[in-house]
């Protein structure tokens, strides 16, 4: 009786895309056959890394504006929600657009900061409609101007009214590509832009 002798070689080897291990069973003298078995112990740690990939780069479009400026997303808040747009604030991931609309009633429109599309709108209970119009009453600058007019400064991530006092103006903040912040003036009249004296 001839006894089959076979010769098991094993062989793990560590590829660039995870572990994972290749084993070969050579069988010897009367069968040539060649067995290859895979396996995939590590693609549960690789499908942690994508999901944490994909939530690093939810957690950068939560902390820092992308492709849709400050201007572009005031125009598409006004473009579903005809008014006065009286803030813009990148916040929470998306930009938030204040509007005050015929009636004087307020609405406040979220804009994706990705893709200009609307994400929600709802109406705001204000009262200081009257203090709005009597600031705005003489003014030649939108808001969608004075982000324009700020984003010579840097990246602006925010604009807002100030109507208290005689230093009235659009408020804006802009965001230098080193993460510096800084506050500005725009003029509502002639659209110029001065560093905000409570800018310290």
């Amino acid at each position: 009786m001839k006894r089959n002798i076979v010769i098991a070689v094993v062989t793990a080897a560590a590829l660039v895309g995870g572990g994972t291990a290749t084993a070969l069973a050579v069988a010897g003298d009367d069968d040539d056959s060649t067995s290859v078995t895979r396996t995939d112990d590590d693609r549960d740690d690789r499908d942690d890394r994508d999901d944490r990939s994909g939530e690093d780069d939810d957690a950068g479009r939560a902390a820092a504006p992308g492709d849709v400026t400050a201007a572009e997303a005031v125009a598409a808040a006004l473009k579903h929600t005809p008014g006065t747009a009286v803030s813009a604030e990148l916040d929470d991931g998306s930009w938030e657009i204040d509007v005050l609309a015929e009636g004087d009633t307020w609405h406040s429109v979220r804009i994706a900061p990705d893709s200009g599309k609307v994400l929600g709108a709802q109406r705001d209970d204000e009262d200081d409609a009257a203090e709005v119009r009597a600031a705005l009453k003489n003014a030649s600058v939108t808001a969608e101007q004075a982000a324009k007019a700020a984003e010579s400064k840097g990246t602006v991530v925010s604009v807002d009214l100030d109507d208290d006092g005689d230093d009235r103006g659009w408020d804006t903040e802009t965001r230098a590509s080193g993460g510096d912040e800084r506050e500005w003036k725009v003029d509502l009249r002639s659209g110029a832009v001065t560093t905000d004296r409570d800018d310290d």
